[in-house]
């Protein structure tokens, strides 16, 4: 299992930067490049506990659809979302929000596992981990952009 963790001061309140991530919109704002778009499920507006989203997005040359549904929420603290559908084994992301003196500290932690064995590992190790990471990095990004405008 592959896990990736990336800590994001934001200079905006705790509940903004929540609500901001878990915005459909705002995420399809960095996914531009990849030209991801929601296709299915939630498409627009904020995304809630047990409620799925459908993504589906140019990644190494290929539209690939992905599937995820929001398994737990705690409201302005923390969120996860999980693949139902897509290519991954597995795929968990992990969102935690905490607030200080104005200043919210987000929390991304990813994990997830390829498939195809060896030779699964193997992209992961040389592409597929800093893909990600690059991609939730620019995500990330835009979300500090817009809460700090706010």
């Amino acid at each position: 299992m592959t896990v990736i963790k990336i800590i994001t001061r934001i200079n905006a309140p705790r509940q903004c930067v929540f609500d901001l991530s878990r915005n459909i919109d705002v995420h399809q704002q960095p996914a531009s490049p990849t030209h991801e778009t929601a296709i299915d499920g939630i498409t627009s507006g904020l995304i809630n506990f047990n409620e799925t989203v459908t993504w589906r997005g140019k990644h190494f040359g290929v539209y690939l659809k992905h599937k995820s549904r929001i398994t737990a929420m705690n409201v302005y603290d923390y969120f996860v979302d999980e693949m139902e559908e897509g290519h991954f084994k597995s795929f968990r992301h992990e969102h935690f929000f905490t607030e200080k003196n104005g200043l919210t500290i987000m929390k991304d932690k990813i994990y997830y596992e390829v498939p195809y064995g060896v030779f699964g590992k193997l992209f992961d190790y040389l592409f597929l981990k800093n893909h990600l990471l690059n991609f939730l990095l620019q995500r990330n990004k835009t979300l500090r952009t817009l809460a700090e405008k706010q």
